[in-house]
């Protein structure tokens, strides 16, 4: 099985998960520039209003380029309770939202200098979450095309495709509809432990 080579983001779509629950191998990259408008530094949960945004704010370097790994964050505007307080009133009815809170209040709770810190601690959670074994590796340099399974692209956010997964019930479903490809997180509070037997049943085309 090939290993898939992947951009750690921000509580990751739920696609991201789908691709690294079919292989036990993912390499991360850590050798690219940072994007703006990338799940790097975001990600989309489903509240009362429908389809909203959750974004980690970071310290910019005027007109010079940061690699991903070197890009700090933001703390000015206490973000991080704000996510939090946003995600409680969004999922505090969800089936499973009180199994996996105690876990989550560490990451929301401590401020991490680096971006990059972040979005690995997240990637843990998720993991130990869904019970996933699989084994990870880093990049040592940048490579634009990769002789490994190339999934850098699921962490566009601008213009990304329509990918073809399954209903699964949300929490606001009757207001807005099923919106699909949100934050893993939407998938977890409301399916739980069934999220992997989700993840492993859609059939991707990537």
């Amino acid at each position: 099985m090939q290993m898939l080579l992947i951009q750690p983001t921000y509580f990751a779509p739920i696609i991201q998960y789908a691709a690294i629950s079919k292989n036990s191998n993912i390499c991360f990259e850590f050798e690219d520039n940072f994007q703006k408008q990338t799940y790097r530094n975001r990600c989309y949960i489903y509240t009362a209003d429908g389809k909203h945004l959750l974004n980690v704010p970071i310290q910019h370097n005027k007109g010079v380029k940061q690699k991903t790994k070197d890009v700090k964050i933001d703390y000015k505007d206490d973000w991080n309770k704000l996510h939090l307080k946003t995600l409680t009133t969004a999922y505090n009815a969800s089936p499973f939202f009180e199994f996996y809170i105690d876990d989550l209040l560490p990451i929301f709770n401590k401020k991490h200098n680096f971006l990059l810190d972040l979005n690995l601690l997240t990637h843990q959670f998720i993991v130990e979450a869904l019970q996933l074994e699989i084994t990870t590796t880093k990049t040592d340099e940048f490579l634009i095309e990769s002789p490994l399974k190339d999934c850098r692209n699921l962490a566009i956010s601008k213009k990304e495709p329509q990918y073809n997964l399954e209903r699964y019930i949300q929490v606001f479903e009757q207001n807005h509809g099923f919106i699909s490809n949100l934050s893993i997180l939407d998938l977890l509070f409301m399916e739980g432990p069934n999220a992997l037997n989700y993840l492993e049943s859609q059939n991707l085309n990537l």
